[in-house]
């Protein structure tokens, strides 16, 4: 007897999705089982038939060979209608599938690799994206460690064919690295961290010309890891001694932090559920009207022991990967900057709120107007020019840190630093995100400390 595929309460309405792969499972169920009548199908039959196939896949674990059989039988594209199908199930149903459903996704990802199908790429970001950030539940971390050892198993395989989802395992993996190594008493995580430094580091060092391909980010992230001996190691080789690591040409760090990182890596730390959930927020509901939404929101996702680093992929989703249009930018739909204010204000740990900030000013540092976008560094500005002066505390703290980053984040490249900056508050003005800089500058409620520091650092101020 077929298992069922997702856990649901009786008072919810059937998922169109799982409805639609079980009425094809029972439809064709009979032909299913072998000896199998191969024969020229239709597109309407071959889809019915691929999608009976992945439920019997899923849900008869008892059977799955056979029913991988009889996909290799009869498969007409390379897979990528079955591999499409599969991740329709991942983005849409993942939280609700029952236990052994899930088991059998790692086992549907490895066949899909090992046929080299059409599409894997799309399947193994589909999976990275459900490990939740700060969660360390049995199910989050099985889920980790079952994809690490994929990316581990698998590695000649992803780097002939697949080489860029690599480095969106790179990013996942150091972003995770972060947070499990805040929980140092659980023996749980010891066997999973040991393999995330194993592939981390193994890619850094054998394949550092692909890791480039993250852009500045990969610097932010490696910031965090510089505790542990594999990464302080390699950190000391970007600074120091550059000729270590495997590039056709001489690194020299200023190289990443000239390039920008593509917005898609940030989608990687946040599910399809909350990216769902923070562009309704962001596109529908009223300034003034978000309270109520924010406390679900702040329930369902951030309530939990530890979730609060997931604070810094929200905000770094927020600058870097919605960018809304014009007509919303311009409406009463709740804006962007007001949106990471109320995150800001949620975290409770002094950490976790430095790494806050850095997510949200770290484009600033690094700032060129003809490779990144002002979108990146918009939100920043706003929140401190509307946090005057009522929530002048808000603009002082992220002031005070902004100049904190440009006198010690890089003391070895100072000057790329102050020149980014610079170019943000100029781009910032030029292109009307503010209408002058008096909004800071002339502010009397700042302290007498910070508008000498503003005056002394912007030219003609």
């Amino acid at each position: 007897m077929a298992l069922k595929l997702i856990k649901l309460a009786s008072f919810k309405a059937e998922n169109p999705t799982e409805l639609s792969l079980r009425q094809a499972f029972e439809l064709l169920e009979p032909k299913l089982r072998p000896p199998f009548a191969l024969r020229l199908l239709n597109p309407e039959e071959y889809n019915l038939l691929i999608k009976a196939i992945l439920y019997g896949v899923l849900c008869e674990p008892h059977l799955a060979k056979t029913h991988f059989k009889h996909l290799h039988a009869i498969v007409s594209d390379g897979y990528g209608l079955f591999v499409s199908s599969v991740v329709q199930v991942v983005n849409e149903l993942y939280v609700n599938l029952v236990e052994p459903v899930k088991f059998q996704l790692i086992s549907v990802a490895i066949e899909m690799i090992d046929v080299q199908a059409v599409g894997v790429h799309g399947l193994l970001v589909c999976l990275l994206r459900q490990i939740v950030g700060g969660d360390f539940s049995d199910g989050n971390l099985w889920l980790c460690f079952e994809l690490v050892s994929i990316f581990l198993s698998k590695w000649n395989y992803l780097l002939e064919v697949e080489p860029m989802i690599l480095t969106s395992g790179l990013y996942t993996f150091l972003r995770l690295l972060a947070d499990h190594c805040r929980l140092s008493s659980n023996p749980k995580l010891e066997a999973l961290k040991h393999l995330e430094i194993e592939f981390c580091v193994r890619l850094l060092r054998e394949q550092f010309s692909l890791c480039l391909k993250i852009g500045k980010d990969l610097v932010r992230l490696l910031q965090d890891l510089v505790h542990l001996p594999e990464f302080r190691a390699i950190w000391k080789g970007l600074v120091l001694n550059q000729g270590e690591f495997k590039t056709p040409t001489l690194f020299d760090i200023s190289q990443l932090y000239y390039t920008a990182t593509p917005g898609w890596y940030a989608l990687l730390r946040i599910t399809p559920e909350i990216e769902t959930q923070l562009r309704f927020l962001l596109s529908y509901v009223k300034l003034g009207s978000q309270k109520l939404y924010q406390v679900w929101f702040a329930k369902k996702f951030l309530s939990e022991p530890h979730r609060e680093t997931l604070i810094i992929d929200i905000v770094r989703f927020i600058c870097c990967a919605h960018h809304p249009p014009n007509e919303i930018i311009q409406s009463d739909v709740i804006p962007r900057w007001a949106v990471i204010g109320w995150l800001l204000k949620s975290c409770t740990r002094s950490s976790v709120s430095a790494s806050v900030k850095l997510a949200l000013v770290y484009d600033w540092l690094f700032f060129d107007e003809s490779v990144d976008s002002v979108m990146n560094i918009e939100p920043a500005m706003l929140l401190m020019a509307y946090s005057i002066p009522r929530y002048i505390d808000v603009t002082h703290t992220l002031l005070e840190f902004l100049f904190l980053l440009v006198d010690n984040y890089d003391v070895n490249h100072h000057d790329i630093i102050v020149k980014g900056v610079l170019s943000s508050f100029s781009v910032l003005v030029k292109k009307g995100v503010i209408h002058s800089l008096d909004v800071l500058t002339c502010c009397d409620s700042l302290t007498p400390i910070l508008r000498k520091r503003l005056g002394s650092f912007l030219p003609g101020k």
